[in-house]
């Protein structure tokens, strides 16, 4: 293996160990550790948000705000990790599901997701996060997704 294949190798390990730690610290409800996986100006990006539901966070302020309160409203433990292998080593591609509850309604919350995330440094500075919030809206029992995970 040349130096270059071995640095991207390296590269490509530490964006999948960064992504791994994500889904420790979000499962174990350390949320400022799973800030401090962001860069400064990183950005948590959600295209199938419901209606009053953030489309864009950006910033480590705005993330632990966003995400203060997801251990109070969710138990979850992620399983059946997956990466999908890119030309870009700091690019992760990764399929994952939760097997969980909502804390306040017991009900379950099993979700499937597919995650895009751009890495700098070992330090995430985009993610992408495709998943059903309607799973999310069933298991707090609320139409309002936004109004009901924020608080």
């Amino acid at each position: 293996m040349s130096t270059t294949d071995t640095h991207i190798q390296a590269i490509r390990k530490q964006a999948q160990q960064t992504f791994s730690n994500h889904l420790e610290y979000l499962s174990s409800g350390r949320v400022s550790e799973w800030v401090d996986l962001f860069t400064e100006d990183g950005v948590l990006e959600f295209p199938y948000g419901p209606e009053g539901f953030p489309k864009k966070v950006t910033g480590k302020g705005e993330l632990y705000e966003y995400m203060k309160n997801f251990p109070k409203h969710f138990q979850v433990r992620f399983n059946g990790l997956r990466f999908h292998e890119t030309t870009d080593a700091s690019l992760v591609v990764a399929e994952f599901a939760s097997e969980g509850k909502a804390l306040t309604t017991g009900r379950p919350y099993d979700q499937r997701y597919i995650s895009l995330v751009e890495t700098r440094d070992g330090k995430i500075s985009r993610y992408v996060d495709f998943w059903n919030p309607l799973v999310a809206m069933k298991s707090l029992g609320s139409e309002n997704l936004g109004a009901s995970f924020l608080t």
